[in-house]
């Protein structure tokens, strides 16, 4: 995907759940870095869900503004029960 740097919009990640969990009460962040490594601690930013997606506002008025240049975005999930996922969604262009 290709955003200009102008553009403000959420970001939408689908995300989905194992047979028999609801992950629209499950917490979830997402992380749009420029490098290849797992994003730190400071990286992640609070998303929420819309529709089965999770989503982030960016862009000059959104939650978190982006440079020209290409990124990698991960999810975070943290649904009920022991498990924590983490995952590279895709990446994204700014233009």
């Amino acid at each position: 995907m290709l955003i200009p740097s102008t553009s403000t919009e959420y970001l939408h990640i689908p995300a989905t759940a194992p047979t028999g969990v609801d992950l629209t009460g499950a917490p979830v962040r997402i992380a749009v870095v420029a490098h290849r490594d797992n994003p730190d601690d400071t990286e992640w930013r609070t998303a929420d869900w819309n529709d089965g997606n999770a989503r982030i506002l960016i862009g000059p008025d959104g939650d978190l503004e982006l440079a020209a240049g290409d990124y990698n975005v991960w999810i975070n999930i943290d649904p009920p029960g022991s498990e924590n996922i983490v995952r590279r969604a895709g990446t994204l262009g700014i233009s």
